[in-house]
């Protein structure tokens, strides 16, 4: 695969994935709240069915950067945008484009697992009855494939009809991407899903997200550099709003081209 290399707002070099089959193209990205700037000039691909960790210290941006990838914050008025974020090719903010739709291709599980206050099933089947025009069975089935694509099906396929609040918390947080599995997207944001868990829990979820990239992209924040290492194709460093360094995961973390990506990973720097 070859790459090319540009160079980021702080000078570094950029590894961006030209060849590679994207998912999400993100070009000339800045965002700010206000008069705060969150992003500066944000530029990298997200390849097609792989997994692509963003790490950097609290309030570098890595949270806004996954927010704004399905349009999380078009209801904060104080935020303003300049760039062009592109799915499958497709500017997201894009008059023509429907970002329920948008939201359904570019599904996101938040730190908290925040189920719905019904049953396991029904939290399954939420988004899918939002659609409409499925028949009884087939939303039977699809129930069915989610909860076993998020390793959660036999645990709870006696108990479908209990309330999705008996289920600990490992559980509850598999559920929640069982039910943006069921509506089949494209692409899977995951904002730190495993920093409330226990380790049982979190070994079980970065399985999961090992298992799932051959079915979708994902991308995941965490603070946990380890984790990133494990479950991770490629990373990407952030600092202060700036993309510092990108690159194959293994390479970012045994030889990374800047001092300031060595000084962060080896902790010479938070």
């Amino acid at each position: 695969m070859s790459v090319f290399t540009s160079s980021s707002a702080a000078g570094g070099p950029i590894i961006d994935f030209a060849a590679a089959e994207s998912s999400l193209e993100i070009a000339g990205l800045s965002l700010a709240y206000g008069e705060k700037p969150a992003l500066r000039d944000l530029t990298l691909r997200i390849p097609r069915h792989r997994v692509t960790a963003f790490i950097g210290p609290s309030g570098c941006g890595k949270s806004t950067l996954l927010r704004a990838l399905n349009r999380l914050h078009d209801l904060n008025e104080e935020v303003v945008r300049r760039g062009e974020i592109r799915l499958e090719g497709q500017d997201i903010h894009a008059p023509q484009v429907d970002v329920a739709e948008l939201r359904r291709r570019v599904g996101m599980v938040f730190q908290a697992p925040n189920p719905f206050p019904m049953s396991i099933y029904d939290n399954v089947a939420f988004g899918l009855r939002l659609q409409g025009g499925m028949r009884k069975r087939e939303m039977d089935d699809t129930v069915e494939w989610a909860l076993q694509s998020a390793a959660l099906w036999e645990e709870v396929k006696d108990r479908l009809r209990a309330s999705a609040w008996t289920l600990s918390g490992g559980q509850q947080q598999r559920l929640v991407i069982a039910r943006t599995l069921a509506v089949q997207p494209e692409v899977l944001l995951l904002d730190e899903p495993a920093s409330a868990l226990d380790p049982i829990s979190t070994l079980k979820i970065e399985e999961l997200i090992r298992n799932l990239k051959s079915r979708l992209s994902l991308v995941l924040v965490t603070h946990n550099m380890q984790q990133a290492a494990r479950v991770s194709d490629y990373t990407a460093f952030l600092q202060q709003g700036e993309l510092v360094e990108y690159g194959p995961t293994r390479t970012l973390f045994t030889n990374p081209r800047l001092r300031r990506t060595e000084n962060y990973i080896t902790g010479r720097m938070t």
